[in-house]
C-alpha cells in the first residue's frame, strides 16, 4: 500500500478533476464560454507529455553513459507514453479550437509546432525499427531521443511566442493565468495536471513491467534451448 500511494492519488485527483471540472463554476468569457473547461483536460496533456519526454531523454542519456536493457526500455516506454499524451493534447486542442476559433485546425504556430514535434518523435520509433542490430539501434535511438527533446522545446515553447498566434500565452496573447484563471479554476487545474502526469507515469510503469516479464520469459526459453 505504501508503494502505491501515488497511484491512489492519481485516481482521486482525476475523479475530482472530472467531477469538479464539469460541475464547478468558470469565468464567463466571450466566445470561449463553457469551453474553458477543456483547460482541465487539454493543457495537462502538454504538461504530461513534456514530463514523459524529459524522463525518456534522461534515460537515453543514462543509456549512452551506461548501456543496459533497463535504461533503453525505460527510455522507449516513456517516449511511447509521451507520444500518446501529445496526440491527446492535439486532439483535445482541436476540439476546443473548433468552438473557440470556428474550426479545429488553423495552422496556428502552436498547433504546427506541436505537430512537427510529434513527427520528430515518431521518427524516433522509425529509426529504432530500421536498425537490425538491437544494441546499435538502442544507442542510435538514444542519441536521437536527446535531439528530439531539444528540438521540441523551441517548437512548442519558443517559436510560437515569437510569432502571431491566437493561442493564449503566445504571440502577444495573454495566458489564461494572467486574466481569467480564477481561484475556482486553480483548485481544479493544478490537481488535474498532477493527476494526468501521475496517470502517464503509471501507464508507463505497467508497460515496463510487462516488457521486463517478456524479456525474462525469453531468457528462460533461450536457456532451455541451449
Amino acid at each position: 500500500m505504501k508503494s502505491n500511494w501515488w497511484k491512489i492519488l492519481s485516481v482521486v485527483l482525476l475523479v475530482y478533476t472530472i467531477i469538479a471540472g464539469l460541475l464547478t463554476g468558470v469565468p464567463r468569457l466571450n466566445i470561449v464560454n463553457e469551453t474553458i473547461r477543456a483547460l482541465y483536460f487539454h493543457v495537462p496533456m502538454w504538461f504530461g507529455m513534456v514530463v514523459l519526454f524529459l524522463t525518456s531523454a534522461i534515460y537515453a542519456i543514462r543509456h549512452l553513459r551506461n548501456p543496459s536493457f533497463k535504461n533503453d526500455l525505460y527510455s522507449v516506454e516513456f517516449a511511447n507514453a509521451g507520444i500518446v499524451y501529445g496526440i491527446l493534447g492535439i486532439v483535445t486542442g482541436m476540439i476546443w479550437a473548433n468552438y473557440a476559433w470556428g474550426s479545429p485546425w488553423h495552422g496556428d504556430p502552436k498547433q504546427t509546432g506541436a505537430a512537427i514535434a510529434l513527427l520528430v518523435y515518431l521518427a524516433y520509433f522509425v529509426l529504432r525499427s530500421s536498425v537490425s542490430n538491437q544494441e546499435q539501434g538502442a544507442r542510435l535511438s538514444a542519441a536521437y531521443n536527446i535531439f528530439a527533446f531539444v528540438a521540441m522545446v523551441p517548437l512548442i515553447f519558443i517559436i510560437p511566442r515569437m510569432t502571431s498566434s491566437m493561442h493564449p500565452g503566445n504571440g502577444g496573447n495573454p495566458g489564461f493565468n494572467t486574466y481569467d484563471l480564477d481561484s475556482r479554476m486553480r483548485l481544479v487545474f493544478y490537481p488535474a495536471v498532477i493527476g494526468w502526469i501521475l496517470l502517464g507515469v503509471w501507464i508507463t510503469t505497467l508497460r515496463i513491467r510487462i516488457k521486463m516479464a517478456e524479456e525474462k520469459i525469453n531468457q528462460i526459453e533461450d536457456e532451455k534451448t541451449h
